[in-house]
């Protein structure tokens, strides 16, 4: 290999090393910052608001006593399920906006189904593996 191409791989891995160190040294302020995430959404018409947290998980629903005037199951479900829908793409944004904070250009939220320590763990073979560290 040529001592630029090497010289690249440097560079390449000097920044990866820096967005690691990033997001391990944000890594508990970014933990209490994503639990705290909620998103609320009011149905258009006004008769149910959906409260979700940070996975989209239901945190709370609110039925408003108008529903029962004009009582159309199928149509109620529908407005539950968008609005919780809804709830959950914004506190998914509202994640992202977090994480972005602190990793700048990737994408971690998904790793809020994911265990996260050992994807740390992960990260930190591979910089091992890179500064020539590791056993």
């Amino acid at each position: 290999m040529e001592e630029r191409d090497l010289s690249g791989l440097r560079a390449l891995a000097e920044e990866l090393t820096g967005q690691l160190a990033k997001v391990r040294s944000g890594l508990s302020d970014m933990q209490k910052e994503m639990t705290a995430v909620t998103a609320t959404v009011k149905s258009p018409d006004g008769y149910v608001t959906a409260t979700v947290g940070p996975r989209g998980h239901l945190v709370r629903l609110q039925l408003d006593g108008r529903i029962y005037r004009n009582p159309d199951s199928a149509k109620l479900a529908a407005t539950i399920t968008e609005t919780i829908q809804k709830a959950t793409a914004e506190a998914a944004q509202k994640v992202q906006d977090v994480t972005s904070k602190y990793a700048p250009g990737m994408d971690v939220s998904g790793y809020l189904r994911g265990d996260v320590t050992s994807r740390l763990n992960r990260f930190d073979f591979i910089e091992d593996q890179i500064t020539g560290t590791g056993d």
